[in-house]
């Protein structure tokens, strides 16, 4: 079993902090949350308080018959009751990580105007005006506080809905994270216990005594990131003769310390906590910040470009390389070093549900390959670190490479910006930052008073930005860069989740993530716009965060029947784009970005499809994660009339029930706020281009207008991917850094010339 050794938590954020609410505020906000996660008990005490949600004896019996009946290895009475018994409150770590959330990882505007909205709730005028009642809502019973939340939901004031969506998933992802009584009763393990910690590389990180004038390093090229770009980059580069050094803000982890838990991965291996919400708060963006980058937290799912793609950059944005052999020759490539293939896949519940009913359909469906050097890798943790150390991510393939070839690596460094020779910004000669030391314990918690922290400039004749979408604009304009596309043309292949209830023990946490697709929905328009159907990771707060909630009781039960879940996702190629830049006061990445009506409707085409897929493979119920859409529930009476009188046909997706249901999914749509659309694919906010007013960099990823100064990322797509964008990434970053690699050796190159 993986060792249960974890990077200690610190229950605020390191350094000097001040309480992100004040008193009263906390209380509310604290009665919302126990509103959302409410203690329920039986309504036969005459002491309940009005935290507690009391339910009649018989509708609390019927609850805890339904669970004893219908859930595998069903929890005892006394676990169910501590279960539901349970709320927010209760729970320190839940108060400890609702702090930290709000103090560290939320805009000081958001921060600021969720403070003046919970001060309004606990005066007499503003309680009226926002809920109705003089009474302020921390002193109101459950029921009415239910009853609010309801009605802000349905207001027509949009931000009382955008409020309350926002509340309920900020209370089920704290408690889902931080439950004692959730992982007990639904079998979940926090780590998985089939595999012993894998075989690691010793990484050696450059390290500084204390000090107060500036380190000063000099190498031929750094590095900024040692993500799936980075870390090509470094190989090649490396390889190639060079003196590399690789920098990032993240630190590393070996497998021992993987997975992590939900709580600790959120803080350690996520930007900004595990999520970047838009300022809309239309969208979540789930991005990795790890070392290793989003490779070390992504699913293993290793699909290459695809054709219609690749002519599209090529013909309609005049970037003729990737219609070329030498681009696939990069693809080729880099999923050789990994280790890429779809041999060696053993699939779980949800991926056989998706290919088999797609099957029974008529609907295209395929095994994904995946990054596992060619071996089965059965796990559903990897979204949160691979502790078999078998997802051949950068931390396992490309930056042992490029260490055994002489690269150095430096962690915990923020780059703050490039330097350049002189004041027009065109000749880049390295980068300047914060470097921030482990305490002596070797961990990254506790106070900064505990650490070494150094203003450290690095020298380098090459300068490559490889810190992925939401960062690397951030650097460019840190950097004095003037171009005003730096940020532009984000993609974000947005998403909608829904969940299907089977009969048997799912377990759906065991397994491949993603280990299949479907692909018939994928070109919608004729200009390859559509969506694809795909499993998702299965761990609790990454998944039922997004769960419709319509009261305390009810989100409780549906949470028991996680073990018997399989999640899915009709995910967007996007059309339409959004847009990166700093927050005025943090300086931390800001999107700009709303889901369309155009990639909207694509997105509900998968939703039908995929609810189609389910219900033939047997599904009793179908969750969509659009709040108000209410479930579809299989009448278990026409089950068992259909199979006792033998002749009847099977109606199967024709079924007038399912099919009304359909009608109604799609006549509620998926518009915010009711659609929730998570990401976690960020693409083209330093867009390539053929000419230097259409983008940031040019074919062989050079920033316009400057020398020596190189993107090498995600952020460098000239549209979305289309699908999960490691491989192409870690292509083009294949091309440039070798391109690079002639540059520094003297040699000519050109687009058509072999690698």
């Amino acid at each position: 079993m993986a060792s249960t050794a974890k990077p200690l938590v610190t229950p605020l954020p390191d350094g000097p902090h001040e309480e992100p609410l004040t008193a009263g505020q906390w209380t509310t906000i604290m009665a919302i949350m126990d509103t959302i996660i409410p203690s329920i008990h039986r309504d036969t005490t005459t002491n309940r308080t009005i935290s507690q949600l009391a339910i009649a004896d018989v509708e609390y019996n019927a609850a805890a018959g339904h669970i004893q009946k219908t859930i595998v290895d069903a929890p005892d009475s006394r676990s169910l009751d501590q279960y539901l018994n349970e709320k927010a409150s209760d729970i320190p770590s839940f108060q400890a990580l609702l702090k930290r959330t709000l103090a560290h990882y939320t805009p000081e505007d958001s921060r600021k105007g969720l403070a003046l909205v919970l001060s309004a709730l606990n005066t007499r005028v503003g309680s009226l005006i926002l809920t109705g009642y003089a009474l302020p809502i921390h002193k109101q019973p459950i029921h009415i506080r239910q009853d609010i939340l309801h009605r802000w939901s349905q207001s027509y004031i949009p931000s009382l809905n955008t409020f309350k969506k926002l509340m309920s998933q900020l209370a089920k992802l704290c408690w889902l994270r931080t439950s004692p009584t959730f992982q007990k009763v639904s079998g979940f393990p926090s780590v998985p216990g089939h595999y012993e910690p894998g075989p690691h590389y010793e990484y050696e990180f450059i390290q500084f005594p204390t000090g107060s004038d500036p380190e000063i390093v000099e190498t031929d090229v750094v590095i900024v990131g040692s993500g799936c770009g980075g870390a090509v980059c470094a190989k090649n580069l490396a390889e190639a003769g060079n003196s590399v050094l690789v920098v990032d803000k993240a630190y590393y982890y070996p497998p021992s310390q993987l997975p992590m838990t939900e709580e600790n991965a959120g803080i350690h291996m996520f930007d900004n906590g595990g999520a970047v919400v838009t300022d809309d708060n239309s969208l979540t963006v789930i991005a990795g910040s790890s070392w290793g980058g989003g490779g070390t937290i992504n699913w293993s799912a290793s699909l290459q470009t695809q054709g219609y793609v690749r002519k599209e950059w090529a013909r309609d944005r005049g970037l003729t390389f990737f219609e070329t052999a030498e681009f696939q020759s990069c693809l080729d490539r880099v999923c050789h070093r990994m280790g890429v293939s779809a041999d060696y896949i053993r699939h779980n519940h949800g991926n056989k549900v998706l290919l088999e009913g797609s099957q029974k359909l008529g609907y295209h469906a395929k095994a994904v390959p995946q990054n596992t050097g060619g071996t089965e890798h059965y796990c559903g943790h990897c979204g949160v670190g691979c502790g078999a150390a078998q997802k051949q991510g950068p931390v396992v393939s490309f930056l042992p490479d490029a260490a055994k070839a002489g690269a150095k690596f430096m962690e915990g460094f923020q780059v703050d910006k490039v330097l350049f020779e002189d004041s027009n910004k065109t000749k880049a000669i390295g980068v300047e930052g914060q470097w921030v030391s482990r305490n002596s314990r070797g961990n990254v918690d506790g106070p900064l008073s505990e650490r070494i922290v150094r203003k450290v400039i690095i020298r380098a004749k090459k300068v490559v930005v490889s810190c992925g979408t939401l960062w690397s604009p951030i650097v460019l304009m840190n950097s004095g860069l003037k171009n005003w596309q730096i940020g532009r043309n984000l993609y974000l292949h947005p998403v909608n989740f829904f969940a299907a209830v089977f009969k048997e023990d799912v377990r759906p946490w065991e397994g491949g993530i993603l280990t299949s697709v479907c692909t018939s929905f994928e070109d919608l328009d004729g200009h390859g716009h559509g969506t694809k159907i795909e499993t998702t990771i299965m761990l609790p707060s990454l998944f039922m965060t997004m769960m419709n909630w319509t009261n305390g009781l009810e989100y409780k039960l549906n949470a028991l029947k996680f073990r018997h879940m399989n999640g899915f996702i009709s995910i967007a190629r996007d059309r339409d784009t959004g847009r990166i830049y700093p927050d005025p006061i943090s300086g931390k990445p800001r999107i700009a970005y709303t889901p369309s009506v155009y990639d909207r409707a694509h997105i509900i085409e998968g939703l039908v499809a995929g609810a189609k897929i389910c219900y033939v493979e047997g599904a009793t119920e179908i969750h969509p994660f659009i709040e108000g859409v209410k479930p579809f529930i299989r009448d278990p009476d026409q089950e068992t009339s259909a199979s006792t009188a033998g002749n009847e046909p099977d109606l199967g997706v024709s079924d007038p029930r399912f099919r009304a249901w359909l009608e109604e999914l799609k006549r509620i749509g998926n518009k915010p706020p009711a659609g929730s659309f998570p990401s976690a694919h960020q693409m083209g906010s330093n867009r390539m281009s053929a000419t230097a007013k259409d983008g940031v960099v040019d074919v062989k990823g050079r920033v316009w207008g400057t020398e020596n100064l190189y993107v090498s990322d995600a952020s460098v797509f000239p549209s979305a991917s289309g699908v999960n964008p490691m491989v192409t990434n870690m292509a083009i970053s294949d091309w440039i850094s070798n391109n690079i690699a002639k540059e520094m050796r003297g040699v000519g190159s050109t687009v058509e010339a072999r690698l």
